[in-house]
């Protein structure tokens, strides 16, 4: 089966063989999270530490709000100019205690030939336990906090990633 597909988690199994699957990705590490929205500049492709320094992420869904799901669809959505979530950004998340790591770009690493296929976001948040949650849209219509975050896949023994429906609810 093809798990990646649509807006779908990645859990710490996507990476290390030793990680948790679907199976032991615990709940609440994927539904009812507070969240916050980290809204990216525009034209920004590398999210790093300095630009995430501003927000309170512990225990949080954390949610990168580039603006590059307005290409889902093109060409461009997948090319290499897509924003990314830079090593240093991912390692200050884990820093910080950040309960998962959302982006509405067609990955968290960066996909350009520069970076030569290595994918230091997915190492540093999922050996950290911290799950991802890839190709996200709508993030403009979130406040910037008071809402809750919820990605939650079946439990499939033995998958490490698998589509979600996320969505978020706005506190009363």
């Amino acid at each position: 089966m093809i798990a990646n597909t649509g807006t779908y988690l990645d859990t710490p199994a996507h990476r290390w063989a030793d990680g948790a699957d679907l199976t032991g990705t615990p709940l609440d590490r994927l539904a009812d999270l507070p969240g916050v929205v980290v809204r990216v500049p525009v034209g920004t492709r590398a999210v790093d530490r300095l630009l995430l320094a501003p927000y309170e992420v512990a225990g949080r869904a954390v949610l990168l709000h580039t603006g590059w799901d307005a290409h889902f669809g093109t060409d461009r959505y997948g090319g290499p100019e897509a924003p990314y979530l830079t090593r240093d950004g991912a390692r200050a998340l884990v820093d910080a205690g950040a309960a998962l790591v959302g982006i509405d770009s067609i990955n968290i690493d960066d996909m350009s030939p520069a970076a030569r296929g290595e994918r230091p976001a997915h190492s540093a948040l999922l050996a950290a336990g911290v799950p991802i949650v890839e190709h996200l849209t709508g993030l403009d219509a979130l406040p910037p906090t008071g809402f809750r975050f919820t990605a939650a896949p079946p439990r499939v023994a033995g998958m490490g990633t698998f589509p979600v429906r996320a969505f978020a609810t706005i506190d009363a």
